[in-house]
């Protein structure tokens, strides 16, 4: 079932480019199939309770009581979040009962490394040579790659570095703690932070570059690496990295990180969104109906449509009410620890941190990569949990 998971994971991924909504669709029932053979062959061995499921469970609640009560603003906008959070349930579900074998959960761990590693070669080469997607298909819009924002098949820059960060953590983990493929992690990070460098994608740029100074430091402050081994490591990493980013080119992204007014825009869009929060604070305005009711809200007009809030935390606050805001910041908060724990799962906290200041959970395919890791932690968590209460009968 992994491989099929896998398979599912990287249609979407692929896909995501189309302005159709059958490749969501495909992926969604290909999940929620998953889940219930998941849960069916865990029937009598079923995984013990792990907290993400409370907040996913209650974002949709959250919803599905909105739509009872009539206390959203566009009943298919709800409709259609309710589906998307069923989504990262069904993710979260099918990946905790799969990765409960450390084989499993290994092997996914590399697909996606190598998969990202594909992708990451790809939309850089193609950001450089052609308008096209994958160099077959035309974009939803005309325009120059690097001024829409295309990096493969993601037409967001911005999802494109999130997309990216949270594996980046695992090939610096392999890096340092692989003999035998240190010099061929060292490699496949190198490609990917290039790429979201090339991307001209401030934030990832801002992130990424963080997770490569945090994960070394959590593998020698946890005693996973030696020093020296960290140390040789990261300088083989330094020179691979200063290549391939001399490479793509770093002028693009200094521009956009010394602009002078960085938060232009969401910053307004913040504004409106906390006006619509202290509007609605208990129920909110709706899950997925923040663009319906943002026009009574905006402070700016920029001639654009105003799809999304540009900050999921603040989007979910409005459309569920604080509540639901407070009880995804624990989900956030959950994740710390067996993030820190296994070093490899850091990605899915900067994910979560990206989030804050653009909209990767917006997607389903986007927002179900980062909870596919989460799953991973929740089992490896829940193994560990199962050794200690073994050992201490």
């Amino acid at each position: 079932m992994h491989v099929a998971l896998a398979a599912l994971f990287f249609f979407a991924i692929l896909t995501l480019w189309v302005p159709g909504y059958w490749p969501v669709a495909i992926f969604q029932v290909g999940i929620f199939v998953l889940a219930g053979i998941a849960l069916w062959r865990s029937r009598r061995a079923f995984p013990r309770f792990s907290y993400p499921l409370f907040p996913l469970l209650a974002a949709v609640a959250c919803g599905l009581l909105q739509l009872a009560a009539g206390k959203t603003v566009y009943a298919f906008d709800t409709q259609s979040a309710i589906v998307r959070w069923l989504t990262f349930l069904a993710v979260f579900v099918a990946g905790s009962a799969m990765f409960r074998e450390a084989r499993v959960a290994s092997w996914f761990r590399d697909a996606m490394l190598w998969f990202t590693f594909l992708v990451a070669i790809a939309a850089t080469v193609q950001a450089f040579t052609t308008t096209k997607i994958l160099w077959l298909f035309d974009p939803p819009y005309n325009g120059d790659t690097r001024i829409s924002g295309m990096m493969g098949p993601i037409l967001n820059y911005n999802h494109f570095a999130a997309f990216v960060e949270v594996v980046l953590p695992m090939a610096i983990y392999g890096a340092m703690r692989s003999r035998s493929k240190s010099l061929l992690y060292s490699g496949m990070a190198a490609v990917m932070y290039a790429s979201v460098i090339a991307s001209t994608s401030r934030a990832g740029t801002i992130l990424a570059s963080t997770e490569i100074l945090v994960v070394p430091v959590l593998l020698w402050a946890r005693g996973l690496a030696k020093g020296g081994a960290v140390g040789a490591a990261f300088m083989r990493m330094a020179v691979l990295f200063a290549v391939f980013v001399a490479v793509v080119g770093w002028e693009h992204v200094r521009d956009r990180l010394l602009a002078p007014d960085p938060m232009a825009v969401r910053r307004e869009l913040a504004t409106s969104t906390t006006r619509m929060i202290a509007d609605h604070p208990w129920y909110g305005v709706g899950l997925g109906a923040w663009p319906a009711a943002y026009p009574r809200y905006a402070v700016l007009d920029v001639g654009l449509i105003a799809n999304q809030a540009h900050s999921d935390w603040l989007q979910w606050t409005a459309e569920g009410g604080i509540p639901l805001g407070i009880i995804l910041v624990t989900l956030f908060g959950w994740c710390i620890v067996p993030a820190v724990r296994t070093v490899w799962g850091v990605g899915v906290v900067i994910f979560f941190v990206h989030a804050a200041v653009e909209f990767p959970f917006s997607r389903p395919a986007l927002g179900s990569w980062a909870f596919v890791v989460v799953a991973m932690l929740a089992a490896q968590k829940a193994g560990r949990e199962q050794l200690a209460a073994g050992g201490g009968r």
